[in-house]
């Protein structure tokens, strides 16, 4: 079967989109088309159709494929967590903690499990398109490598390198990139592709050809800033630099940068609503005053965030909100923390752990091993809702008598106030929803509700890959693949 590797000069050069929008670009002309990423590193996961669970970038190149995710578009999955350690997921599964001491000697045993679902991947599709993390010029994670060479020079999949112009010093970072790894892992790459590129790209023309002369490989094309990105789902950082204060008079719902944040794309569907601005709030910052919301986002580590949320002062913050009549949501680890408590007898997170919660819900969670990962639908607030609970631990308590949804199969979700100016809710991705979104800012004072976010994404995806079927060598590079025309 044909495949296909993009690895990067670094990190954030846009590796993922770049996936997601090859992947549409290829699966428009007809052809079944599969993600692929060995390894990921990333708290924003998403729930999959065998019941798993994969990095929300693989989750989105599934559906720039026309495909539903599953766990073998992402082998191993590391969510950090507390104390230096991550959350080993392989095959979808949790499979217990790395820390940073035991980390290379552990993904390095893991390759024959990458390699199995790869096999049962290409199997079921003509083209698999293969994301890199990192770099390989990252040469001192060498050893043990399954992200990069590691895999690529074990499945034989070429790899084509992709260079970030938009940060400066591209022409330096891919022909460095050839200068420090080794010959063999060189010899893997076949070509490269500048991507993030303000301008005429004429103006590059000599920069390129010089690349092409020192590297020894062939370039694929100069690919534009792609607007349309900023439609797509956050991945895997969050951007600090978006405006303190709402403009326009917008109503602000404001989010809590937690240390160990996760899944925090669940706020992206407001990017549709021009009644509101979603700020994030970085440590250092108190949570502003005239937030209409505070949205207490997803956390891989409920106790620990807890903690952090106490010593910037956000409680203080949190609990002023409320006494001023506004409306606070707590999504997943988020509302655990709403609870009066949350314990952790059996150390899940870390040490074993009881701690007292905001106290603006009356419910209890204990974290135990056992992690529910499913999709649900249902109804709450008068709308239709759909989404994915991802969690370890119940919550339970009076508060859950009044729910805040009801799901089809007939069980609850979360718990709502007495006033109602409080939700808490295990469901990630409800905001989707546009009859959702309709309902709670109706309760700020904004229409909202309009447009539908799948199809919003859909629609950049297609964008996406129309802009690489101009800029970029496509026939090349299915050549490279393997693909027979």
């Amino acid at each position: 079967m044909a495949a296909l590797m993009l690895q990067g000069t670094g990190s954030d050069v846009g590796k993922s989109v770049l996936v997601a929008g090859l992947c549409r670009a290829f699966a428009n002309r007809g052809l079944v088309v599969r993600p692929f990423k060995p390894q990921n590193m990333s708290n924003n996961a998403a729930v999959t159709i065998d019941g798993g669970e994969i990095g929300r970038a693989q989750a989105l190149q599934a559906i720039a494929c026309r495909a539903e995710p599953h766990s073998d578009m992402n082998p191993v999955l590391l969510k950090p967590q507390a104390d230096r350690t991550s959350q080993l997921i392989v095959h979808g599964r949790v499979r217990g903690t790395l820390g940073s001491g035991n980390f290379r000697e552990a993904r390095g045993a893991l390759l024959t499990e990458v390699m199995e679902s790869y096999d049962r991947l290409r199997a079921t599709c003509d083209l698999v398109v293969v994301e890199g993390a990192g770099s390989p010029a990252e040469i001192n994670l060498r050893a043990g490598d399954i992200a990069n060479m590691g895999f690529a020079r074990a499945a034989n999949v070429p790899v084509v390198l992709i260079g970030d112009i938009d940060r400066g010093g591209v022409i330096a970072s891919v022909v460095g990139t050839r200068a420090v790894i080794d010959p063999d892992d060189a010899a893997m790459i076949r070509g490269f592709l500048i991507n993030k590129f303000r301008g005429d790209p004429a103006l590059f023309d000599d920069g390129y050809r010089e690349i092409e002369r020192r590297g020894g490989w062939p370039g694929f094309g100069v690919i534009p800033w792609l607007n349309a990105a900023a439609r797509l789902p956050s991945e895997d950082a969050v951007i600090l630099e978006r405006p303190a204060d709402p403009r326009d008079g917008r109503q602000m719902i404001a989010c809590p940068i937690l240390p160990r944040i996760s899944n925090f794309d669940d706020l992206d569907p407001f990017k549709l609503e021009p009644g509101v601005e979603v700020v994030m709030v970085p440590p250092g910052r108190p949570i502003p005053a005239e937030a209409a919301i505070i949205v207490l986002p997803g956390s891989k580590a409920t106790i620990a965030d807890l903690g952090a949320l106490r010593a910037e002062g956000w409680d203080i913050d949190i609990l002023a909100h409320h006494r001023r009549g506004r409306m606070i949501v707590g999504l997943c680890g988020g509302y655990q923390m709403l609870g009066r408590r949350v314990t952790d007898p059996l150390g899940i997170e870390g040490a074993a752990a009881a701690v007292e919660g905001l106290g603006l819900l009356d419910v209890e969670t204990r974290l135990s091993p056992a992690k529910t990962l499913r999709h649900v639908t249902g109804s709450a607030l008068g709308a239709d809702v759909a989404g994915y609970e991802m969690h370890m631990g119940e919550t339970r308590g009076p508060g859950t008598m009044d729910p805040f949804a009801t799901l089809v199969d007939g069980a609850s979700d979360g718990a709502v106030s007495h006033d109602g100016r409080v939700i808490g809710s295990y469901l990630h991705g409800l905001f989707a929803s546009a009859e959702l979104r309709r309902a709670l800012l109706a309760r700020i004072g904004v229409a909202g509700g309009g447009r539908d976010y799948a199809a919003d994404v859909d629609t950049a995806l297609d964008d996406i890959a129309a802009e690489l079927a101009v800029h970029v060598d496509l026939d090349g590079l299915l050549a490279l693949a393997g693909v027979r025309g």
